[in-house]
């Protein structure tokens, strides 16, 4: 297909109308203290069990409050991973994840939406736990 000048700008004219959207890093550290599992029969680790939780968040020196965030992760595989929906509420707006929680190690979410300065977010955000005792983990959210 041969394009000509006049289509090349009509391109480029309505390639400009859209509205560029700037990448950004957002790094944030959560404290899990508020967390409680529901444990579905059979009791103990079993599929389908529940983990509900809403938590500070803390700016990556893990120093400052800077948010909150709440959400829950239904049991999927047995000492393995949870299936995880949650909210990250910071001042300029929010941002909403989905994936996989491993039991060890990373594990890496999808951003799949947001509000306020995040409306429309995606990109993906990285969980990485801290420590051996996951007493806290690093979130670093990767927005397109």
């Amino acid at each position: 297909m041969k394009i000509t000048i006049g289509r090349a700008a009509a391109l480029t004219a309505t390639l400009l109308t859209f509205p560029a959207l700037a990448a950004e890093l957002i790094i944030v550290v959560e404290r899990p203290v508020g967390e409680t599992t529901v444990d579905l029969p059979p009791k103990g680790d079993s599929v389908g069990d529940m983990l509900v939780f809403a938590n500070g968040v803390f700016d990556s020196a893990n120093k400052t409050q800077v948010g909150t965030d709440q959400g829950y992760c239904v049991r999927t595989v047995v000492g393995k991973s949870w299936e995880c929906f949650w909210t990250l509420t910071l001042k300029a707006g929010q941002i909403t994840v989905e994936g996989p929680f491993m039991d060890e190690g990373d594990s890496l979410f999808t951003v799949t939406g947001g509000t306020g300065k995040y409306a429309g977010a995606k990109g993906s955000m990285k969980l990485h736990p801290r420590d051996a005792k996951s007493s806290s983990y690093d979130f670093t959210y990767d927005l397109l």
